[in-house]
């Protein structure tokens, strides 16, 4: 089957927002707000409800989303919507004015914390699921891979964080201490080494696609090892992940020939997806007195330029009306070549075609004429079942694909002193397939290289922040060297709890 929406409900300890989930009814709570457990997870399609339920938090979307906000956050676009408050959360990470009670921490945290909440609660019932071994194995594996997920999020964002790592009762939720981060990126190391050889190889993409894979939780560990420069073990892992640039790995992961492809909707769970955040339309519950319950990827209706008509349907394509978040930086337009294929992929120019008459928009909060291509909704994909189809958009998401894999190992064998020809190959693999030419494998250049094939994909603010170059690069957004490498502690976190903020918020 294909990871779909199943029915939540919440509970909220200490401010943590956790959710619980099964296939077709609410699991009961007590007055004290702890789930009475023990008649559920009797069987395989119980557990596998549980396990749908973990994976069910990845795609979570509301209007601060994860991937809206890193792209305000980074040099490449602004917040934009309809004005300077517009989606407040949004605003105040692009121009560095975020505080404890304004941002989107609030949302970040209690999703992470939901994933986290749901992985261990599975964790504990699986070994007593009365199911096959190799079924209870590989639900196990995904399921330390998908808190391995949540936690790398958790840490990166907020640094000082809680580790949980088994079912806590609701009491003690006000008594967990903060960890030092090396603490949680021990657990992440552990819950992927220990997932990746039991997780299959390959998945059918027909029934199964959006599940982990053993491709992706090694990908997801080289990233892990990267961001603490851990350069020998990131470039050891990617290298199986990636095998001979240019071929066919042994996962069955190859580079597609056309970069354009990967924006195509319809082209899920292609050859260079590695890890795919799986988004539907026509979800029942996706309307406006329910937007968290939404399966769709809003960020198709939050990029679209807003009062977008189109008035050549030659020159002009069938974007949809959106909201005008994220417009392109001005920087970013012209860091492309025109003759980088990738260019007219990732950006929709406005500009140009209202100057020659081909179409016309309204101008957002600080519009620059340029939108992100890869998620702009177009008439063919719009969704015309149930449900508000601004809410319904079914593009799927990249959360790993081969070319970032390419790049990562690339940086990590030229940061760790490793064959400087195969960081080469690698790094002309991706600009041959770009239509660009061979430049040396040196870290500007494959910095400069990620910002270019990754652009909008919510790869370019972690990367300035774990390479040291956010102060520099994000200085005129108000970026503060020793504060803004990190969000702040949501403010409900802090009430009636031992939790401590992180430094200068």
């Amino acid at each position: 089957m294909k990871l779909k929406a199943i029915k939540r409900t919440m509970v909220l300890f200490a401010g943590i927002a956790v959710m619980a989930s099964c296939s077709e009814e609410f699991l009961d709570v007590d007055g004290n707000g702890i789930f009475l457990e023990d008649e559920y997870y009797s069987n395989e399609i119980e557990a596998f409800a549980g396990l749908t339920a973990v994976y069910d938090v990845v795609g979570w979307e509301t209007f601060v989303g994860r991937m809206a906000g890193l792209n305000a956050a980074s040099d490449d676009f602004y917040a934009g919507g309809g004005s300077s408050t517009d989606t407040n959360e949004l605003q105040v990470w692009s121009n560095y004015t975020l505080n404890p009670n304004q941002g989107p921490q609030g949302e970040f945290w209690a999703k992470a914390y939901s994933g986290v909440f749901r992985a261990n609660i599975l964790l504990t019932k699986l070994p007593n699921v009365p199911m096959s071994q190799d079924k209870i194995d590989r639900f196990t594996a995904e399921t330390r891979t998908l808190r391995a997920y949540f936690y790398f999020d958790l840490v990166r964002m907020f640094k000082n964080i809680p580790l949980i790592t088994a079912p806590v009762a609701a009491a003690d939720y006000y008594t967990i201490p903060q960890v030092a981060p090396e603490l949680v990126f021990e657990q992440i190391e552990a819950d992927l080494l220990a997932a990746i050889p039991v997780l299959p190889a390959t998945v059918s993409t027909n029934t199964e696609g959006g599940r982990m894979t053993q491709a992706g939780a090694r990908a997801l560990l080289g990233k892990v090892y990267l961001w603490q420069n851990k350069f020998t073990e990131a470039a050891e892992q990617l290298a199986i992940v990636n095998g001979t640039p240019g071929t066919t790995t042994q996962f069955g992961n190859k580079l597609l020939d056309n970069y354009a492809d990967l924006w195509n909707v319809d082209n899920k769970f292609n050859s260079e997806s590695i890890i795919e955040i799986v988004h539907t339309k026509g979800g029942k519950w996706s309307d406006w007195g329910n937007v968290a319950g939404s399966e769709g990827n809003i960020l198709n209706q939050m990029v679209g330029p807003r009062n977008y008509e189109r008035l050549d349907t030659i020159a002009a394509e069938d974007f949809v009306p959106g909201y005008g978040f994220n417009p392109m930086t001005e920087d970013l337009f012209n860091t492309f070549t025109d003759s980088d294929t990738r260019k007219d992929a990732t950006i929709l120019n406005l500009k140009q075609l209202v100057l020659d008459g081909n179409a016309d928009y309204e101008p957002g909060y600080m519009d620059t004429g340029y939108f992100l291509k890869k998620f702009a909704g177009r008439e063919r994909n719009r969704n015309v079942g149930a449900g508000a189809f601004e809410l319904n958009w079914n593009q799927n998401t990249y959360e790993i694909r081969l070319a970032d894999t390419y790049l990562m190992e690339a940086e990590a064998i030229v940061r760790g002193g490793g064959d400087i020809a195969r960081a080469q190959a690698l790094l002309d693999a991706v600009r041959t397939r770009a239509n660009m030419p061979s430049i040396p494998a040196n870290e500007e250049n494959i910095f400069r290289e990620r910002r270019l094939e990754l652009a909008g994909e919510g790869h370019r603010w972690y990367d300035l922040v774990r390479t040291g170059r956010a102060a520099t690069v994000l200085s005129s957004r108000g970026f503060v060297a020793g504060k803004h490498e990190i969000l702040p502690i949501p403010l409900l976190e802090l009430s009636n709890t031992i939790i401590v903020q992180n430094p200068n918020y």
